[in-house]
Formats: C-alpha cells, structure tokens, sequence
C-alpha cells in the first residue's frame, strides 16, 4: 500500500476514533421525542422490523447492540417533519430531545410477541401494495434508532410504493467495534433467511433487497447459505438485489457469486472510489480492495452483475463518501425508480440515460456541479453526464 494511502486511512480513522472514545455517543433512544402537532408532519411511514438484536434494558432505546437468540419483531411509525430536505435525516444535536416538527421521530412502536402475528400484520400490508416489499439491511456502526430511521428516509425519499421492511442486526453503533459487528452480522444470516421466508408465506410476490456496507456482508451470506440450501422459493420472489457500498473482500465476493450459481435477478452494486470508510476497512481488512471501492467496475460486471458507478457525483451531507445512495437526492430517486418499476436499468442505453436525465432535471438545482454516473453492465458501458446544465 502506497504512503498517501495510509495517510488517507489514518485520516479517517484517528478521527472516529477518538470520537468513539467521548461519553457515551450519540443517544440511542427512538422513543424519546417530544409532542408535536400534525401540521407539523410532513409524512409518517409505517416500517416493520425483524430483528436479531436483543431487547434493551432501556424501554425507550427498545433494542440495544446485544445479540438475541431469537429473532424479534415489531413495527415503527416514523414521522417526518415538514422542514425534511431530500436525503437527509434530521436529527437533534447531540443530548437534545427529537421534536418530530424539526426531526425524524418515532411516533408508535409496536412489538410483536409472536411471529405469526408479525406475519399476519405483513400480509395485510403486502395485499394493500399488490405484494411488493422492500428489505433494508443496514451497515456497520449503526444503533437502532438511526437504523429505523435511515429505512424511513429511504422509502420516503424514493418514492417507494410496497411494504417496506427492515432488517435490522446487531451493531453497536460504536467505531471501535468492528469486528464485534462482523461477527453480529454473520451471525444473523440465519435470521435474515427466515425473515425472507416469512415474506414470502405472508404472501410477498416480489422481494426487493437494499443493503448498505457491511449490510451487504449478510446479504450475500445469505443468499449464498439458501442457495446451498437448495430450496429456491425465495430466490423465485427475489426482484431487484441492490447491494449499496458493499463492505466486503473483492476475493470473497467472486466466491460467494461463484457458490449461489445461477441468478435469475439482477444484482446491482453501487460503488463509489472516493469512500473513505472503505478506505479505514481495507486497512483493518489487511490492504484487501473492498466491493464498494473497487477500481475494476468491468471485472465485477464481468460476473453477471450491473456495476453503478457513482464516485463523479456529491456525497450530501456525507463526509466519508459512504451513504450516496441515500443521501444524493437523484441516486435516491433514481433508487425509487428502479423499485417501482419492473423495467429500470435493464434497457438499452439511450433509455437508461433518458430515465436518469429525466430525473436529474426534475431535481432542479440540487444537483449541483456537472457529474457522471458510470453504468457498467456484462455487455455495454453507459456514461450519463448530469448536472450543471441551468
């Protein structure tokens, strides 16, 4: 590894960690807002949860970083205020009270004791959105709350028209616990398999998955562990596999593919060369290249895959480059696109950039700068320049 690349990882990392180190972190608790009248909500989203983190000691946070044997469930009604601004969850500074006219706010939670009730609140959503769900799996570094939030944004943001259902694993939300959060995720692969089961008994005709960094890990674990299987009922459902910043060795990646054969979905990965938490992962990786960093987008498409290459846009209001997908107001529309209809990326190129050019002058002058999204499919490379152009 070059001298610049180590001063860039170290850049990153002393930082985090140092924050990692003051007291406490950021508050993790989801039901801790204050009143707030309903001309004051912009929307409310109802997110259902499955869940492999264990009950909090703290009623307010209701799920904590442990590990649960068992999978919990619950639903979340989360408010969005009228201020909210398309990709970005606001949140209150730091030891602040959320008020839901200026913040993402939970405003019900409810558990489910059993799964079969967790089922049947399912069903019901899935035959009022024609059978369609969405699963978000979040990353590394991730408490509860944020990661109930971060769905919300998403399926608002996007536009998005199923029932949308997260997944949501054991993470710390703390720097310092990478590895703890590794193993949390791989530990949960059994878990996310039943929850895609279960979608699928509810009576989900198409399964979309997004998944975010080291969300992705568990993702592919889990593909690749019902593939081995040999039971493809899921796989029969699966839609769209949109594998965003993945944190995951490029080696161990090729395997997974390799092992889970024949794919009868398109997989999408969206990358991004200046994300600098990848960057600190392939350090504490050994050097190893990460998915979501990639420099090779025709050798991963070389695989069967569709490689959206985004390092050319703005991150929002993300330093380390590494939530694009969610936080650039056009990736997050055009996400939304590719969901709600059957046919996104999968054309030719002149409409790929007809529907990508589409959507960026629709977002008006929030595009900012000229930028470039590079698409890569197994068969052809699509260049689509956007932005400053008014």
């Amino acid at each position: 590894m070059s001298r610049a690349r180590h001063l860039a990882a170290a850049a990153v990392l002393a930082p985090a960690l140092a924050l990692s180190g003051c007291a406490g972190g950021p508050t993790t608790r989801l039901l801790d807002a204050v009143a707030a009248e309903p001309q004051e909500i912009l929307a409310t989203h109802r997110i259902f949860v499955a869940t492999t983190r264990a009950t909090a000691d703290d009623r307010k946070e209701v799920f904590s970083g442990e590990r649960s044997v068992d999978v919990n469930y619950a639903r979340v009604d989360v408010t969005l205020p009228k201020v909210h601004e398309p990709g970005k969850v606001e949140h209150p500074r730091a030891g602040a009270r959320r008020d839901p006219a200026r913040h993402f706010a939970a405003g019900e939670v409810a558990l489910y004791p059993a799964r079969e009730g967790f089922r049947r609140a399912l069903g019901e959503s899935l035959k009022r959105t024609r059978g369609r769900a969405l699963v978000f799996i979040h990353g590394y570094r991730t408490p509860f709350d944020n990661s109930v939030y971060r769905a919300a944004q998403i399926v608002h943001d996007s536009g998005y028209h199923g029932t949308p259902v997260l997944f949501s694993w054991a993470s710390t939300g703390r720097t310092v616990d990478y590895i703890y959060d590794n193993n949390s995720a791989t530990v949960a692969r059994d878990g996310l398999e039943d929850t895609l089961r279960q979608l699928r008994a509810a009576g989900a005709i198409r399964i979309d998955i997004v998944a975010h960094s080291m969300g992705n890990w568990l993702t592919m674990e889990t593909l690749r562990q019902m593939a081995l299987s040999g039971n493809r009922d899921v796989h029969n459902s699966l839609g769209d596999v949109i594998l965003a910043s993945p944190d995951i060795d490029v080696d161990v990646f090729k395997s997974q593919l390799r092992r889970i054969g024949k794919i009868d979905w398109p997989i999408f990965v969206i990358l991004s060369r200046d994300d600098r938490a990848l960057l600190a992962s392939s350090i504490i990786a050994g050097n190893r290249p990460r998915v979501g960093d990639y420099g090779n987008d025709a050798d991963l498409a070389s695989l069967g895959i569709t490689v959206v290459d985004i390092s050319g846009i703005s991150s929002g209001g993300d330093r380390l480059n590494h939530a694009k997908f969610a936080e650039n107001p056009l990736m997050v529309q055009l996400l939304g696109s590719r969901l709600n209809e059957d046919q996104m990326l999968d054309g030719n190129s002149d409409d790929i950039t007809r529907r990508i050019d589409g959507l960026a002058q629709g977002l008006g002058q929030t595009l900012g700068s000229a930028a470039e999204i590079i698409v890569t499919t197994p068969f052809e490379v699509i260049n689509i320049a956007v932005g400053g152009r008014r």
